[in-house]
């Protein structure tokens, strides 16, 4: 049974803000606009377009998605960052459909080559495999704040209020920075932050031009807040605005900052700011889970502000080209079993050094020297 498809077209920036101005309701991840479009070609990455998929009898969406394209070497792909958004009901077989529609779509695209594509499945189906490489996260904090600022207080766990009045007393201050100075600011004051917090929790930071970017392609969409200590910055945080849905997106945190409980006040004042500006939740990005156990160093920190936990589909991979994808798969799998391999190798031969050397030492010990003349 051949599974019908959806007819997709591909939009310009105008024609986006057209169709999603009809569903005012619908959260559109800021990654599946126009607008982050720009900024990853800012970044030199890849965005291939943005496509919406229809009815065959409706003249509004039913599914929208925004694509990178990646050429690393013998994985050519095709990248849907935090979508694709849906404006009907996600079942099974509207999803079913949406896949069998961008396989061919992208298979008869003479433009490019996938050899997969890369999006979040709710509903994984035969032809749909496992991420190669983790994707997005698929569970999140999200904190409403349509509260007022009394009962948004009462739902943080105590630890997290303590924590803002123990900032507060050490005289932490919290800035929002202006648009004419972030780039300034940032690179000369704030990035030294970012590169001693990766250092410290062991994760690879973007340079700081990828940061500035953000803040200066984004400007519309973007907040800088930093905590001052002492009239010297210690903590800041990076958010991001669309369509009333905020999103705690990068934060940087000396040593000197977490002592003082400024990552508390700098996110309270965070939410605050947001909601004066008009947005409704803010999620606080990825939190601990099956696909993503990494994610557990930040997880105590995000639940001290909301017990409500929102759970996203997780990535998934498409093969385009079934047999290369395979060979894929296998060739990656055999690297990492080798590279355990090796590890494990490493491991016992410096072992097997470590007891010859003990034994070397004992014998040496209770051997009589040589007569010397």
């Amino acid at each position: 049974m051949t599974t019908e498809h959806y007819r997709y077209e591909e939009l310009t920036a105008a024609r986006f803000d057209e169709l999603v101005a009809r569903h005012p309701d619908t959260l559109v991840p800021l990654e599946q606009t126009p607008q982050w479009a720009v900024f990853e070609r800012e970044t030199g990455r890849k965005p291939f377009g943005i496509f919406a998929y229809f009815e065959d009898d409706g003249d509004g969406p039913a599914v929208l998605a925004s694509y990178l394209h990646s050429t690393r070497r013998l994985r050519e792909s095709m990248v849907v960052v935090n979508g694709p958004v849906w404006f009907v009901a996600r079942t099974p077989a509207a999803e079913r459909r949406f896949v069998a529609t961008i396989r061919g779509q992208f298979d008869r695209d003479a433009r490019v080559s996938p050899v997969f594509l890369r999006l979040q499945v709710k509903h994984p189906q035969p032809g749909v495999a496992k991420a190669l490489e983790p994707g997005w996260y698929d569970r999140e904090i999200v904190v409403d704040l349509t509260q007022d600022e009394k009962a948004m207080l009462a739902g943080f766990r105590p630890n997290a209020r303590q924590s803002i009045r123990k900032a507060t007393r050490a005289g932490v201050e919290i800035r929002r920075i202006e648009r004419a100075d972030r780039m300034e600011v940032f690179r000369r004051e704030l990035y030294p932050i970012m590169a001693e917090t990766a250092a410290r929790d062991g994760f690879s930071a973007f340079g700081s031009a990828y940061y500035e970017t953000l803040l200066s392609s984004l400007a519309d969409y973007t907040e800088l807040l930093v905590a001052y200590l002492d009239g010297k910055p210690q903590s800041w945080l990076i958010s991001t605005e669309y369509r009333g849905y905020a999103v705690y997106y990068f934060a940087a945190s000396s040593a000197r900052a977490r002592k003082a409980f400024a990552p508390y006040l700098l996110l309270w004042e965070s939410f605050r700011m947001l909601k004066a500006n008009g947005n409704t939740s803010c999620g606080l990005t990825g939190i601990v889970s099956e696909t993503y156990p990494s994610l557990a160093n930040v997880t105590t920190f995000k639940r001290n502000f909301s017990k409500n936990v929102v759970v996203l589909p997780t990535t998934f991979d498409v093969p385009v080209k079934k047999l290369h994808y395979g060979a894929l798969c296998t060739a990656l799998r055999l690297r990492r079993e080798g590279f355990v391999a090796v590890r494990r190798g490493l491991v016992r031969a410096r072992a097997l050094l470590k007891r010859l050397t003990r034994r070397a030492t004992k014998a040496a010990a209770v051997t009589p020297e040589a007569d010397h003349d």
